[in-house]
């Protein structure tokens, strides 16, 4: 099974100074790819860097992840998982975050899990038939 990773995965990941590639690569031996809302949620760490130098060490590392996993579009077919989830959870008083909820239709979509952070990101459990795969650091 692939996985898609989460931003709090790369978050507790740079806490501790990993290389993000290197480090996903040893978690899973399966494809992880990052959604496009994870790609947006790392720029925005970039746009609001202190100073430009920190940006550019940002972005680096931002390049170097997206050269190995690639960005998933938010496109059409995972608008409708995502509609579909919204809809379940509503339902049940569950809702999540916009962002994880995308986060969660775009691993649905694939097949894949989600790779979160070690506080295992609770909310994404809600969701039904997605597996979380917490994070080790």
């Amino acid at each position: 099974m692939g996985l898609v990773i989460d931003t709090s995965a790369l978050i507790a990941l740079e806490r501790v100074g990993a290389d993000w590639p290197e480090a996903l690569g040893r978690f899973s031996s399966e494809p992880i790819a990052v959604p496009a809302v994870v790609y947006g949620e790392l720029l925005v760490g970039v746009a609001l860097a202190k100073h430009r130098t920190r940006a550019a060490q940002r972005r680096a590392r931002i390049d170097a992840l997206v050269a190995v996993t690639g960005v998933v579009d938010f496109e059409a077919a995972i608008a409708e998982r995502w509609a579909e989830l919204f809809a379940v959870l509503s339902r049940r008083g569950r809702l999540i975050p916009s962002n994880d909820l995308a986060v969660a239709a775009t691993a649905r979509h694939l097949d894949f899990g989600v790779m979160v952070g070690p506080a295992a990101e609770r909310h994404f459990h809600a969701v039904p038939g997605l597996t979380v795969v917490p994070i080790g650091t």
